[in-house]
């Protein structure tokens, strides 16, 4: 009997879809799937998602991906996943049923609740257990607004009737059946309740934050045991043995495994990582100390600094403008813009990420003229993504922590000149790896290592080939005039603004 080749797949649950890949364990790509799904906003500056659809759109994917896989001739090995970080579920123990629509990473409902819990002087102790800043994108506000605004739940959350946990525990939970209710520990540190150093749920937050420690999830290492996906879900019995944040995730596909080793994935929103160690580095620039990742016990840190609108304006200028038809239009587009227009978007359309974290803050359109078209407005859209990436590499120079080139990763990694103005704008060299599936990949690294196929991270780094690299071409002059009027633009659309 024909013997089935070994693979590994990847669930990539996503802020606008669940993705499913089928991976060979050399990083080559054997099947995929994708399901996009429909964001809820019942006000401005609230985002939501439907619990059971967001499972639906994986299972799907997930079924789709493996069947295709073994048509090819290849069978998989175990399961990785990978989720938006940040957002909240909460549901029912016995029924497994949720008790609201997930609250997504990028909501700023709770920004008043942020606000006077800084004002009465909590944010020091926030940032010490944590490496996070007080700021609605973290969930421990998010779980005490379901908790308070759902008739009944903190006294069932309480009496232990409650679970609650990212997306990546909800997964997990409905994977097993219910049989686990687990996360592991780079999903824990985005929850603003987890000690990063010590590893553990923190006691004085859950007070802070009014969150009933029997809500919590286990935390598990990011390679290792979640249990096993009953085969009525998938059509085979599979056990789940990787886990992380899609940002982490994105880190070790990318294999920046060493101190100073840095990358940055643009997908809904753009993150930038960059290896720290076995010690978190304390920000004194609004930036965050993370979990990389936990292996065997062993704890290693980043430092963090989150865009929340990358992807999502190119998204925004397509769906909400009708500007272009489909996202991949945009490179041709901003490339007949003239240069010199003085255009900027700032889209601070849920507020502004690091270094700001000003959840008040909204988007503007700035500096247009009569000679001002769709391409300006195209250009200035995948600038902002540029320059909010320059913003977080000058206060990681600031804080002392430095890197020689960038690796890139996401949807818009595939764009060339974006990535040389990448380059051009942050002074640094821009490298492409030939597989642009870094966080997919990350989370199928990490299940083979939970499985046994790999022996350590270092493994993953053989497998790590580049495909372009970008070097910075652009006069200092130009660059710093450009600059200059990206902070023109962020200062006058930043909620203190006079």
């Amino acid at each position: 009997m024909f013997s089935k080749r070994k693979a590994l797949l990847a669930i990539d649950q996503g802020t606008t879809s669940s993705r499913a890949v089928v991976f060979k364990p050399d990083d080559d790509v054997v099947a995929t799937a994708q399901r996009e799904f429909q964001q809820i906003y019942p006000r401005p500056g609230w985002v939501e998602h439907d619990p059971d659809v967001i499972w639906a759109t994986v299972r799907a994917t997930a079924r789709e991906a493996l069947a295709a896989a073994e048509k090819a001739g290849y069978r998989a090995e175990a399961i990785g996943i990978t989720n938006q970080r940040e957002t909240t579920l909460v549901w029912d123990r016995m029924t497994g049923e949720p008790i609201h629509n997930a609250i997504v990473w990028q909501d700023r409902r709770t920004a008043e609740t942020c606000a006077a819990l800084r004002a009465a002087g909590h944010e020091a102790l926030v940032t010490e257990r944590t490496g996070l800043v007080l700021d609605p994108y973290f969930s421990a506000t998010k779980i005490a607004w379901i908790l308070d605004h759902v008739d009944g739940a903190r006294t069932r959350a309480e009496a232990g009737e409650l679970a609650f946990g990212t997306v990546d525990t909800w997964l997990i939970w409905k994977l097993t059946g219910g049989a686990v209710h687990a996360t592991d520990a780079t999903n824990a540190s985005r929850t603003a309740l987890y000690d990063i150093t010590a590893n553990r749920w923190d006691e004085d937050l859950l007070a802070l934050f009014g969150v009933p420690a029997a809500l919590l999830p286990d935390v598990r290492d990011s390679a290792g045991d979640f249990g096993v996906a009953a085969k009525s879900v998938l059509g085979q019995a599979l056990p789940i043995t990787g886990v992380a944040g899609d940002q982490q995730a994105a880190a070790i596909g990318q294999v920046c495994l060493a101190p100073g080793e840095m990358k940055s994935t643009y997908g809904t929103g753009a993150f930038v990582l960059i290896n720290t160690g076995d010690a978190p580095v304390r920000s004194r620039n609004k930036l965050l100390a993370t979990i990389a990742y936990r292996i065997a016990g062993q704890t290693t840190y980043a430092l963090e600094g989150s865009v929340l609108s990358a992807g999502a304006t190119v998204q925004w200028l397509r769906d909400g403008l009708g500007l272009i038809a489909k996202a991949s239009e945009i490179e041709a587009l901003a490339e007949s813009a003239d240069p010199d227009s003085g255009v900027y978007l700032v889209p601070a359309f849920t507020g502004l990420g690091a270094p700001y974290w000003d959840a008040e803050a909204r988007g503007a359109l700035i500096g247009l003229t009569r000679g001002s078209g769709r391409a300006e407005i195209a250009r200035a859209a995948l600038d902002s993504s540029v320059h909010q990436t320059c913003d977080l590499l000058d206060a990681m120079a600031a804080d002392g922590v430095e890197a020689r080139s960038l690796r890139v990763d996401g949807g818009m990694a595939r764009n060339a000149a974006f990535l040389q103005r990448l380059s051009d704008l942050t002074g640094i060299d821009v490298v492409r790896p030939a597989s642009v599936e870094a966080t997919a990949w990350g989370a199928a690294f990490l299940a083979g290592l939970g499985c046994g196929l790999f022996r350590s991270l270092e493994d993953g780094r053989a497998l790590w080939v580049a495909d372009a690299e970008f070097a910075p071409t652009r006069d200092t002059s130009r660059r710093d005039a450009d600059r200059a009027g990206w902070h023109a633009a962020v200062a006058r659309v930043r909620s203190d603004a006079v």
